[in-house]
Parts: C-alpha cells; sequence; structure tokens
C-alpha cells in the first residue's frame, strides 16, 4: 500500500497506529515524563504522540516523517494545542534520519519496516538516545500460531513478528530490557482499522474517477474481510518500553 493510499485511508485518524487516546496518555504516565525532557518521534505521523506529550507533560520534541500530508496535520495540532514553540515536525526519511545522542526519549511506534524488523530499528534508534534515556517501539506480535491463509492475508512471513515472550527475547538479543508495555485490545484495533472503512467509503464517493480509486476499492474490499477474518484473532499490537543494557 503507497504513502497516497495511507493518506487517504487515515485521513479521518489523529493516531495512526491501533492506540486510543487513552493508552497514548497512559504511555506517557509510564514513561515518567518531565518538563523539557527531549524526545525524538521517527515516522511520526501525524504528531499526536508529542503534541499531546508536549502539552500534558512539557516536553519537547523532533518528529520526522516523509507524508507533506500527515506533517501538515501535526503542525496544525500543535497550533491547535499551543506546542509550536516546543516541538517541530520535519520531512525526512526516518530510515536514514542523523540525529546525535541527545534524546530522553526515542520513538518509533508502528513502524519497525524503517529498520528492515524490529532488531534493525533498534540499532536505528540507538544513536539518538543520550545515555540513561528510553526507546519506545510499537510492534505487532502473534496472538496465535497464524495459518497460512492468514500471513498471506496479513502480508506477513511468519517469522516477521513473534509472540510476546518471543518478542521479550528479541528485545533482550537486540541488548535492551523490556521496563513496561502498553497492549492494544480488541476495541483498539477497531477503532484503527475499521475507521478506515468509512473514511475510504465516503473518499470513494467523492472521488469515482480518482486514478486511485480501484486500488483504494479493492484494498476497502481486502481489509475489511481480513480484518474480521484474521487480523482481530492473531494479530496484536503494542508499545514497548526498552532501556538498553547495562543502564540504571
Amino acid at each position: 500500500m503507497s504513502l497516497r493510499h495511507h493518506e487517504i485511508a487515515e485521513a479521518d485518524h489523529r493516531i495512526l497506529n491501533p492506540i486510543t487516546e487513552e493508552k497514548l496518555d497512559l504511555l506517557g504516565r509510564i514513561c515518567r515524563l518531565r518538563p523539557d525532557q527531549r524526545q525524538l518521534d521517527l515516522a511520526c505521523g501525524k504528531g499526536e504522540l508529542l503534541c499531546r506529550w508536549a502539552a500534558e507533560h512539557g516536553i519537547r520534541g523532533v518528529g520526522v516523517d516523509l507524508s507533506e500530508v500527515f506533517l501538515a496535520a501535526a503542525r496544525a495540532r500543535a497550533a491547535e494545542l499551543g506546542v509550536s514553540d516546543r516541538v517541530r515536525f520535519e520531512s525526512a526519511d526516518a530510515a536514514t534520519y542523523s540525529a546525535g545522542g541527545e534524546f530522553d526519549l526515542v520513538s518509533c511506534l508502528g513502524a519497525t519496516w524503517i529498520g528492515g524488523g524490529l532488531t534493525g530499528t533498534i540499532e536505528l534508534m540507538r544513536p539518538a538516545l543520550r545515555d540513561g534515556g528510553l526507546l519506545l517501539v510499537g510492534e505487532p506480535y502473534w496472538r496465535d500460531d497464524p495459518p497460512q491463509a492468514a500471513l498471506g492475508a496479513i502480508g506477513a512471513a511468519p517469522d516477521d513478528f513473534t509472540t510476546l515472550p518471543g518478542t521479550l527475547d528479541r528485545f533482550s538479543a537486540a541488548g535492551t530490557e523490556l521496563l513496561e508495555m502498553v497492549l492494544a485490545d480488541g476495541d483498539s484495533w477497531d477503532r484503527y482499522a475499521a475507521s478506515q472503512w468509512w473514511t475510504i467509503s465516503d473518499w470513494l464517493a467523492a472521488n469515482p474517477a480518482d486514478p486511485d480509486a480501484p486500488a483504494m476499492r479493492e484494498f476497502l474490499d481486502r481489509e475489511r474481510r481480513n480484518s474480521l477474518t484474521y487480523i482481530r484473532d492473531y494479530l496484536g499490537w503494542g508499545v514497548f518500553v526498552l532501556r538498553p543494557h547495562g543502564v540504571s
């Protein structure tokens, strides 16, 4: 699915992953945020995490994303919450973005493709983290062993993701300690996935001759069925709070 297709499907979303506003607030409390801490958010989408935490906890931050559509929404949200002086958003490839080790938190919620998977993304994030800082990673996991039909529908290989205990092992192998987590539930998935159906349906009705219309219609039909048949049963998602080994 292209970036343009995501921009269409998620046009009415504020948070571009299966976490609710309430759980995003919980995650901020879990991370023990303090005023003027600095956060780098890779593949930040519409910047809700940075804007909300800047408003609620007084942090400062930088968000990086490729989508100019999402970045425009992020800057508008920062202005709406009165935190434009605390956060900034940059148009750049998160996979190659270079930052010094100056951030108290480095996050990548639901875009571990930037590093070719979980382990590579953690390695990508670590250079930007100061000593004693935290990594926040949003990552799917298997709730149950997926049948081949589910893998095909989701577009994943069996080892792209693993179980929660297997995810713990991957964190440890990447040189990090799992400190906390906030997991999506069935309702979280519905609010992320199912709410796209209406958005896409309205867009198709308003743009029947758009070149992207056939692909969006196919995506709607496919993802609606896949969500109900496979994703809700087999695929979980969570945000994991990590600390590099050897840091107290």
